[in-house]
């Protein structure tokens, strides 16, 4: 460096979706409604195909967060990336907002496969899919069943089943007091209309759905933030989040597939235990760091997108 010549700008510390390209708006029908989503192709490139990820992120959030993030980051690196809305949440259609189910959104994800084998820019027997935190679950559930997914990646992911249920929400008597109240809303929604919802995360209210340490969620200078979000779960949802089991999806998955954790990622045990259990080819990706650093981290995520690119590039 010349004497006098400025240092260089030290890169932010956390990524944002909205700074990092620009995004085709796109929508699709899922179910009885419509997804929609954004899309991120690579700068660089001709009119051929390209490989095709879809991109999907944690309990509630929306395709601006951190599915926005790692999808402009894929495109950088020569993918074509969908970051969706699942149905009920974001700018995608649905009845009952905020409503968190693992089913519907695994039907999401492959009527996303269903949108990006109609592009013309896509090559259609090269698809792939990603999840960060909840969706690294979700995303087995595709896998597990849609033969169209040629590979897939989880990070961060949040791996459960109901036999480590009762352990994250207060016991048995904790989970029968969830359902309970998802049965109650449940009849409320279908008398009156009224969808009761509770906050998703806090740092301080127990009486949201994941009270606790939320820094990601509470820093609007993050995805607490995005304007798009709603800090909301509908409590009807108990009952359908609380069976969330992508763990007993593993065994069915013969994709290649990738697991990217780290022990101050939540439930790190459980993630092992997927990995062991898929049944293709696959490579687990260990490394260090807390949780929320994977969803906007610059260095994390650089980290795990280069691995994530490395496997779709060998897989798609």
């Amino acid at each position: 460096m010349a004497c006098g010549a400025a240092a260089p700008p030290a890169p932010p510390r956390y990524l944002s979706a909205r700074e990092l390209g620009t995004a085709e708006s796109a929508r699709f029908p899922a179910g009885d409604s419509f997804v929609a989503a954004h899309v991120y192709r690579p700068t660089d490139v001709g009119s051929g195909q390209l490989p095709a990820v879809v991109v999907g992120g944690s309990l509630t959030a929306v395709k601006e967060q951190m599915g926005g993030i790692y999808a402009a980051e894929l495109a950088r690196r020569g993918f074509l990336a969908l970051s969706i809305d699942y149905r009920n949440y974001g700018a995608s259609g649905g009845q009952v907002r905020q409503f968190e189910d693992p089913e519907s959104k695994s039907a999401d994800l492959s009527a996303a496969l269903d949108y990006l084998g109609g592009r013309d820019d896509v090559a259609s027997e090269r698809l792939g899919l990603l999840g960060i935190c909840t969706s690294g679950g979700t995303v087995l559930y595709t896998a597990a069943a849609d033969p169209r997914v040629r590979a897939v990646a989880s990070v961060a992911g949040h791996l459960a089943e109901p036999e480590i249920t009762p352990s994250l929400y207060g016991g048995a008597d904790g989970v029968a007091a969830r359902q309970a109240a998802a049965r109650a809303a449940a009849q409320r929604y279908r008398q009156t209309g009224e969808n009761q919802t509770i906050l998703a995360y806090h740092d301080q209210d127990q009486s949201a759905s994941h009270p606790g340490p939320n820094e990601y969620y509470m820093d609007t200078g993050r995805g607490g933030g995005v304007s798009q979000w709603r800090n909301e779960f509908a409590v009807m949802s108990w009952e359908p989040w609380l069976a969330f089991d992508p763990v007993s999806k593993a065994a069915a998955v013969t994709a290649p597939a990738l697991v990217v954790h780290s022990d101050d990622c939540a439930l790190p045990d459980q993630a092992r235990k997927t990995y062991d259990l898929l049944a293709g080819p696959k490579n687990l990706h260990w490394t260090e760091g807390p949780h929320f650093e994977f969803y906007d981290g610059t260095g994390k995520v650089a980290e795990a997108v280069d691995i994530v690119a490395e496997h779709f590039a060998r897989s798609l």
